[in-house]
Parts: structure tokens; C-alpha cells; sequence
């Protein structure tokens, strides 16, 4: 090899704000690999609430899942919403996103912790490390960035900032971290705004996010169907409960096809065409991914049942199955199916949801869902999205 050759081969890329009308534009294998890490972590999150419901820890499980999840979907939001205004493919971006792949996989290890005993300094340690690799990309591309260098230097500083205070909160008292923590959370939340509205808008590119935002959730639909192989598994050993536990497979299946469905039926890029829009997808997202995550977590307490190897009622077993897929409908009816629907879906789809979360009070609430869903899934089927530009 040439020294001119190896000399390119180390030059990086300058980093310019992408075109949010490219072509062509889609997922890198780079971008691929990124979302595999947050497997690990989603899978986790959703063992330990499963094992949080089944003993009936119903409220600290929740909020435990709360929280470690919003670190799972902030961490994957801001590297994607980034990815696609700013990426380029050299070995110093590959090697930033590295480091931020490397802190998910310490956030996944500090999962259990949070969960068993509050313990979330391993979560916080892990996250800022993510975080701080974040602000070295942001202060990258403020060099090149034109009208959004702004922009990204808020991020920057405000990222930075926020991990500072993430820091000293590990040092605060018990009585007053919980309230850090909500108060931290939503700084976090509050950066985006600050830098976008104030800074000039980051070059977005609406069918490669909208198409980012659907493998992830690709990703935590599969963690259903694990859940649903996990009934067939459970079944084989199992003689006494073989039929109800087939059926709980075939009905999680059913139920998790219907999901995909659903949350593909309308076109996405639509919903994201002003920075308002933007800002309720990326953020309203946070309870569709939640959803979807809990959803294993309700199958699992539905074999539980059937096997009677849980301390939760029957009522309240039902609802973890229901409650995750009504908030998966009608968040994603909220973000993108809304505005590109008829009367008709717009009537079916949440009324739907309402029906889902209600029959967690009937005698097969599972088997009530499945059918629920495959009657929207139906009514989508018959029906043409009609594109708000439309309207």
C-alpha cells in the first residue's frame, strides 16, 4: 500500500450537515450494528420488569422500567437524530459511536442492580459515558455546520451540562435523588427544544429517521416473539398446561403481526414535516418503545399464570398483557396514523385501544386483544392512508 493511500485511509471526513433531501438515503451497516447493542439492554429491561410483576412489585417495577428505559431510548434517539443530520464514515465517527456502544452494554449490566435494590450508579456512570461521546460528536460537526452551528453547539453544551449534574446527583442523599432524577430527566428533554428553537434546526432527513424509528421497533416487537417461542418451550414441559399454552403463543404471535401492521400502515415521514410535529414523533415514541418492550414482559406473566408461578391477580395479570398493547395503538395512532386516516380509522383505532385496556376485566382478555387487533388490522386493510397534504 502507498503511503499517499494509508495517508487517506486516516484523513477524516469532514463533517457537513447532510442533504434532508438525499436521494436514496437509508440505514448505514454502521448505524445496524448500533441498534444490536440495545438488544441486550431492551432484553434485560424486559426480564427484570417480568420478574418485577410476577412477584407483584407492580409500582417500584414500573418506575424502575420507567426510568431505565427512558436511559435506553434517550441514548438511541440522540445518536439516531444525529446520524442522520451530521454522520460521515470515518474512523473517528466509527470509533465515537463505539464508545457509545460500549456504554450500553455497562448500562445493560446495571439493569438488575436498579431494579433489585434502587441502585442506579451503574446506569448513571454508564449513560454519561454515552452522553460525553455525544458531545464530542456535536462539537465535531459545529465546526462545518453552517446555519445549525448554533445549534449544535447548544447540544454540546447543554449535554454536557446535564451530565455534570448527573454526576453529582450519585453524591445526593436518597430522599432528594428521586427528585434529581426527575428534575435531570426532564433537562434532558428540555436540550433538543433549547438547541432547535433557538439555534437554527439540525438538518433531519424524514425517511431515513422515520425508517430508523420502525427497525427499532422491529427490534422490540422481537422481543415478543421470544416471548411467544418461550410459551412453546414452556408447553413442551408442561403436559398439564399444553393447549392454554400453545394458545398463548399463537395469540402473543397474532397480537405482535397485528402491532407491526398497525405501526406500519401509515407513512411515517408524513408526521414529521415541522419541527413541532418532530418533536411529539421523537418524544411520543418513548411510550410506543416502552409498549412494545412491556409487551414481553406481559406475555411471560401470561405463562406464569397458566403455570401458577405468580403472586399477581388475575385481573392485575391481565393487564400487563392489554395495558402495553392499548398504549402501543394509541401512541402510534397519536404520532402518525391520526393525521393520515379517515373518519372511520380514526373512530376504529382508538376506540380499539379503549376496548383492549377495558377487557383486562373479561374472562379471556388475551384472546379478546388478538381479536381486537386483527378487526383494526381489517379496517386498515380496507382503507387507503390518506396524506395530511390530502386533506
Amino acid at each position: 500500500m502507498s503511503q499517499l493511500a494509508r495517508r487517506q485511509r486516516f484523513r477524516l471526513v469532514p463533517m457537513r450537515p447532510r442533504d434532508p433531501n438525499e436521494e436514496g438515503r437509508s440505514a448505514s451497516s454502521l448505524e445496524l450494528f448500533f441498534d444490536l447493542v440495545f438488544v441486550v439492554a431492551v432484553s434485560i429491561a424486559s426480564l427484570e420488569l417480568h420478574h418485577a410483576l410476577t412477584e407483584s412489585h407492580i409500582l417500584d417495577g414500573l418506575i424502575a422500567y420507567a426510568v431505565v428505559f427512558f436511559g435506553i431510548w434517550w441514548s438511541w434517539m440522540n445518536f439516531t437524530w444525529f446520524a442522520t443530520s451530521f454522520a460521515t464514515d470515518d474512523w473517528l465517527y466509527r470509533l465515537l459511536t463505539f464508545v457509545q456502544m460500549g456504554g450500553v452494554l455497562v448500562f445493560a449490566a446495571g439493569i438488575g442492580p436498579a431494579f433489585s435494590d434502587g441502585n442506579y450508579t451503574i446506569l448513571v456512570l454508564s449513560y454519561v459515558v454515552m452522553r460525553v461521546a455525544m458531545v464530542a460528536q456535536w462539537l465535531r460537526a459545529s465546526r462545518l455546520a453552517g446555519d445549525s452551528r448554533r445549534a449544535t453547539q447548544l447540544y454540546a453544551a447543554g449535554i454536557g451540562i446535564v451530565q455534570l449534574l448527573w454526576l453529582l446527583q450519585l453524591a445526593l442523599p436518597a430522599v432528594l435523588s428521586a427528585a434529581a432524577l426527575i428534575v435531570l430527566i426532564v433537562a434532558e428533554l428540555a436540550v433538543p427544544i433549547i438547541a432547535e428553537r433557538t439555534g437554527g434546526t439540525t438538518p433531519w432527513h424524514p425517511h431515513h429517521i422515520t425508517e430508523r424509528y420502525g427497525l427499532f421497533t422491529l427490534i422490540l416487537l422481537g422481543e415478543s416473539l421470544l416471548a411467544s417461542g418461550n410459551a412453546i418451550i414452556e408447553a413442551l414441559h408442561d403436559n398439564a398446561a399444553l393447549g392454554p399454552l400453545i394458545s398463548i403463543s399463537v395469540l402473543a404471535l397474532v397480537t405482535t403481526a397485528a402491532l407491526w401492521w398497525i405501526y406500519f400502515w401509515p407513512p411515517h415521514h408524513e408526521s414529521i414535516s415541522s419541527f413541532g410535529n418532530s418533536l411529539r414523533y421523537g418524544y411520543v415514541h418513548y411510550l410506543v418503545f416502552a409498549a412494545a418492550g412491556a409487551l414481553s414482559a406481559g406475555v411471560e406473566v401470561q405463562i406464569d399464570v397458566l403455570t401458577e408461578n405468580t403472586k399477581l391477580s388475575t385481573i392485575a395479570a391481565s393487564f400487563t398483557f392489554t395495558a402495553p398493547v392499548a398504549a402501543f395503538v394509541m401512541g402510534i395512532w397519536w404520532i402518525a396514523l391520526r393525521d393520515n386516516a379517515d373518519r372511520l380509522v380514526n373512530l376504529v383505532v382508538p376506540a380499539g385501544a379503549l376496548l383492549i385496556l377495558a377487557d383486562s376485566l373479561g374472562p379471556i382478555p388475551v384472546t379478546f386483544t388478538a381479536a381486537i387487533l386483527v378487526l383494526i388490522v381489517i379496517v386498515l386493510v380496507l382503507r387507503d392512508p390518506v396524506p395530511a397534504s390530502d386533506k
